[in-house]
């Protein structure tokens, strides 16, 4: 999500996150009554973390979506959303169902799914950038913006599909009496046609991202290099809301929130279009004065289509050729983004044509592919363990940032924290290939620094101090999938994360 405009102050007031999830805001509808009976059926007593987390998601749920958190972040976000979904399936999968189907209900002529779908009964002060910013409706008409839901006009990392799978599987009975797949599937494929063709912006194969907010790492030193090339827009030209919740020192700098908000204007004054490196964009602008191959959001795009490829198993169709797209893209992130001599994957910068040597996390999420070379998954494993991450040693959990780099810092957005989201695609990725007991260690790290944070939004690397928001949605929705890992610790290595057959698809 784009959290470089809203933060909650991580030295300031922290609330009990049961009080938070317990108490309904009074923008809250009524959630249909088929939803939160399923709640109320399947929550089971596993104990105080299982339903501290299940109260966190009742809290933020709306009726029809869930917020990340209440009051900051008010609207529904995209990849939050997706994992919201995977963890709501534990609790009620027609309210995980549903969770997906709002957020594809906002989704674009041309194919995008939008970062935010804006929820009308919010201020539009609430947040910033404000549906009034993005002009959707307006300014994406030749994209095929919806007329009657205001939306972003960028996109987050695809784990919908992937998502979508694991809520079918949650209750198969279910999804098959609503056509849960038959009506998301023909969205999903429109999703991945869009970046895998209008998002070729370097014509290697891998989808391109147009701005940091779109990769949701917003923050990330990986970025820094491109984005020296954008002039900032300038700065009485907007209101840094995200500073009346966050200290300075722990947000972007002026300098970089600038070039965030001109970026974003650029690409919706030239009608929210995407242009190859080297085209021009709208009034003679080089529309690749930020395009970035990103090996997290390239290795979610992968995982989603073997995830797309079992939705058509089960929809009568083979998935063949989704199972052989996904190999050719596995081929291309190993050919385009690795880098053998410093143990990881790394952004390419598509203007400069070349790798950001920056080691973030996002260079370790490829671990999720099943199909990835060997010996570059145990090379991954050796770097996530080794100096760089120090997991296991140094840390809790795995840092977002080198933790011998230039930028790092325990607690800057993005630029040291350690996020549940990106922890837990590495516990997955680490029993996709065979590292059962170091998974078991991560899953378990997961879970006490989600129940001693109060589900924050990210902490610090090495002493699981809360940062950000409280009773953050994706920490409790991921929380609960962890609880339900099988007792023997060898989680969905086939049934969710599909290693072996066919491929090594996602089941």
């Amino acid at each position: 999500m784009d959290r470089t405009t809203q933060l909650t102050a991580r030295r300031t007031e922290r609330p009990d996150p049961v009080l938070i999830a317990s108490s309904p805001p009074a923008t809250r509808r009524d959630e249909p009554g088929p939803a939160k009976a399923a709640v109320r059926e399947t929550a089971r007593p596993a104990g105080s973390l299982h339903l501290r987390a299940a109260e966190v998601l009742e809290g933020n749920w709306t009726g029809t979506s869930t917020v990340p958190s209440r009051g900051l972040y008010p609207h529904q976000w995209s990849w939050d959303s997706a994992f919201i979904a995977i963890g709501l399936r534990h609790l009620s999968p027609l309210r995980a169902q549903t969770e997906l189907e709002t957020l594809l209900g906002a989704q674009w002529g041309d194919g995008r799914v939008p970062h935010i779908v804006f929820n009308p009964s919010v201020p539009l002060d609430a947040y910033f950038p404000s549906p009034d910013f993005w002009r959707s409706s307006t300014a994406g008409r030749s994209a095929g913006a919806p007329r009657t839901v205001q939306t972003s006009g960028i996109v987050q990392p695809p784990v919908h599909a992937l998502a979508a799978w694991l809520v079918h599987v949650a209750d198969p009975g279910l999804s098959r009496a609503r056509s849960f797949l038959p009506r998301i599937y023909p969205r999903l494929a429109a999703w991945h046609r869009y970046l895998l063709h209008r998002r070729d912006l370097g014509g290697g194969g891998l989808a391109s991202v147009v701005h940091p907010w779109e990769q949701g790492m917003d923050n990330a030193p990986s970025w820094d290099a491109p984005l020296a090339r954008v002039a900032p827009a300038p700065a009485r030209s907007f209101r840094r809301a995200d500073l009346d919740h966050g200290a300075a020192e722990d947000r972007p700098t002026d300098l970089d929130y600038g070039r965030y908000v001109r970026l974003a204007a650029d690409y919706r004054d030239g009608g929210y279009a995407d242009h190859p490196t080297g085209a021009t964009g709208s009034g003679g602008r080089r529309a690749d004065g930020f395009a970035v191959e990103d090996p997290a959001f390239n290795a979610l795009l992968i995982a989603s289509e073997h995830a797309l490829a079992r939705i058509a198993r089960e929809l009568g169709a083979t998935g063949t050729a989704r199972h052989a797209r996904a190999e050719r893209l596995t081929a291309a992130l190993v050919d385009r983004l690795w880098d053998p001599a410093e143990g990881m994957f790394f952004c390419r910068d598509l203007r400069a044509d070349g790798l950001i040597p920056e080691r973030g996390v996002s260079g370790l999420v490829p671990l999720l592919l099943p199909a990835l070379p060997r010996g570059t998954a145990d090379t991954l494993v050796a770097t996530l363990h080794g100096p760089h991450f120090g997991l296991a040693g140094a840390t809790r959990l795995v840092p977002s940032y080198d933790l011998a780099g230039h930028a790092f810092d325990p607690h800057r957005y993005w630029r040291g924290p350690a996020w549940f989201n990106t922890n837990w695609l590495l516990e997955r990725g680490l029993r996709v290939h065979g590292e059962h007991a170091r998974a078991q260690g991560l899953r378990g790290a997961l879970l006490e620094t989600a129940d001693t944070s109060g589900f924050a939004e990210y902490v610090d690397p090495y002493t699981g101090e809360a940062c950000g928001a409280l009773g953050f949605s994706w920490t409790a929705a991921l929380t609960l999938d962890l609880l339900h890992e099988a007792p023997d610790g060898a989680r969905g290595t086939t049934r969710e994360i599909g290693e072996g057959t066919e491929g090594g698809d996602l089941r």
